[in-house]
């Protein structure tokens, strides 16, 4: 019985951290005719020059796993920026304070606030219809954000943000 709950605690606890993804795309499109891809011409992520170098190498990684090659003609233009947000977590803890009688009662209670504000990375990626110049589908992944992790971390967390994205992509119709 204890493992199962060690075992459900750890599992909220992990929940935490994995990527949240939203996906949008055009329903009118054929999303099998696409198999090449290039970066937007004009690619500005908003990341520093070390974090987008590292989100396009796990960008890259995760469209070859999609079965897209890079091309001079591509078929799609892949753009992505980011913005970086405070989540303001509005826990608290409840203290209270009562008693009743037979025909009455008094309560008294207050709210102790927990500070426990993360940093939120949210990244867009968008896929562009090269001869349309058209949005065709898009993903927006949010995930926390340690700005003061080490290299390593920042690759992973990156990895794991272009997989969560990807999942969404060709969409079930």
């Amino acid at each position: 019985m204890k493992l199962i709950k060690l075992l459900f605690v750890f599992a909220i606890i992990s929940s935490c951290n994995t990527p949240k993804a939203v996906y949008d795309y055009d329903d009118t499109v054929s999303f099998n005719n696409y198999k090449t891809y290039q970066l937007f011409p004009d690619f500005q992520s908003g990341l520093s020059q070390l974090d987008e170098t590292r989100l396009i190498a796990s960008l890259k990684n995760g469209m070859e796993n999609e079965g897209f090659s890079t091309s001079e003609e591509p078929g799609v233009y892949v753009n992505v920026y980011s913005r970086e947000f405070m989540d303001q977590n509005r826990s608290s803890i409840g203290v209270g304070i009562g008693g009743g009688g037979r025909s009455g009662g008094v309560g008294v209670s207050g709210g102790i606030p927990i500070e426990n504000n993360s940093v939120i990375l949210e990244v867009t990626i968008d896929f562009i219809d090269v001869t349309e110049d058209s949005l065709i589908w898009q993903a927006v992944v949010e995930s926390k954000f340690n700005p003061n992790s080490s290299p390593e971390k920042r690759r992973v967390m990156f990895d794991k943000m272009v997989q969560k994205a990807l999942e969404g992509y060709p969409p079930k119709k």
